[in-house]
């Protein structure tokens, strides 16, 4: 993780420690996050919680759910709610997959981390 100014440039940005705990981890699986233009600005500064957040998957398509990135302070109108639906960027047969899974066994899906990868959001 590297720091610059007190900025976060890279890296690792938010982690769930709870769910490690709470959950059983079965499976890893690395997904795109879709985000405006503040909340990318405000994920570099470290603002993000993902305690109490959760995965869903709505008509072939998923979604992280409560996951709270904080306004950007430098945004004036343009930030949007905190806690958002945020769409995940996923394969068809991944979503597919994990909609099997789900569906047949009641498996839940949890976010463990939010980080930069490659100047990326992911989840």
């Amino acid at each position: 993780m590297a720091q610059a100014r007190g900025k976060l440039l890279v890296g690792l940005v938010a982690s769930n420690r709870r769910a490690l705990h709470d959950y059983e981890i079965l499976e890893k699986v690395e997904a795109g996050l879709v985000l405006l233009g503040p909340e990318v600005k405000s994920l570099r500064e470290g603002r993000a919680n993902l305690s109490d957040s959760y995965a869903v998957l709505r008509r072939g398509e998923a979604y992280l759910v409560n996951a709270h990135v904080s306004p950007y302070a430098q945004a004036s109108r343009e930030n949007p709610d905190p806690r958002r639906e945020r769409k995940l960027l996923l394969n068809r047969s991944e979503i597919q997959r994990l909609a099997g899974k789900v569906a047949e066994r009641g498996l839940t899906l949890v976010p463990l981390s939010l980080y930069f990868k490659n100047g990326r959001a992911k989840v």
